[in-house]
């Protein structure tokens, strides 16, 4: 009989031993697959200099938009606005397509990817100078948003979400007090091209203002010295 209790003993505690052992390789692989492919670069496709839409007739046709269907953007639509927003204009001196007081170009730019053909969902960020896209979080995180800019439905109903942050130091080292005015400024100037670059893609947006901005920046793992201004939905109309 103790044989038989010794026997059960032991029984249970290899099934223990097997099932903590399997629990910890799920662990191991879900912390895995939360992992995976954060850092992925994406390059994007080179932007068109020319368009049928004359920028009288972009900005005669400019609004913010608020709806947007429920269909997928293109790769090449993406690269394009975000050129718009920051991409280099001059490759020698790094210069872009927004104005920046001093070329100190104090501006960062995300993009949050919900609905884009042949892109996992994310949250990238977009490096002007490789026209590149790094990968800095996993997943759809459109309805944290929404619910981080006070539930607004047009932030969740955009195909991506293009949001702006500033490092204030890059301009106040040079500007002192003054550069936070200079900053302001140019993230209007960004925020512009990037509506009137939807008009020309027949693309709406909105800019959105109205937000919590310690969970947008807990949202896009912004850094500390990052401070954030715009969020801009874009989808189809």
């Amino acid at each position: 009989m103790k044989k038989v209790y010794i026997i059960i003993i032991v029984i249970v505690l290899m099934s223990l031993v097997i099932g903590g052992f399997f629990m910890l390789l799920q662990l191991m692989k879900d912390k895995n697959e939360s992992m995976e492919f954060v850092n992925e670069r994406i390059k994007l496709p080179e932007p068109r200099y020319d368009s049928e839409t004359s920028i009288e007739k972009a900005l005669n046709k400019r609004r913010s938009i608020r709806e947007y269907k429920n269909e997928p953007l293109t790769l090449t639509e993406v690269s394009q606005l975000l050129w718009a927003a920051q991409g280099i204009t001059d490759s020698e001196r790094g210069f872009r397509t927004a104005p920046s007081a001093g070329a100190l170009y104090p501006l960062e730019v995300y993009i949050v990817i919900g609905n884009v053909e042949g892109v996992t969902k994310g949250v990238y960020k977009y490096e002007p100078h490789e026209h590149e896209l790094v990968k800095v979080r996993n997943g759809d995180t459109r309805d944290e948003l929404t619910a981080a800019a006070l539930g607004q439905t047009c932030v969740g109903g955009g195909s991506i979400i293009i949001v702006f942050s500033a490092v204030y130091e890059r301009t106040t080292q040079k500007y002192e007090d003054r550069g936070i005015r200079y900053v302001h400024m140019e993230v209007g100037h960004a925020a512009q091209n990037v509506y009137l670059q939807a008009v020309a893609l027949n693309l709406g947006t909105v800019t959105i203002g109205a937000f919590k901005d310690d969970e947008v920046r807990k949202i896009l793992n912004m850094p500390d010295e990052e401070h954030v201004f715009y969020i801009m939905p874009v989808g189809k109309i």
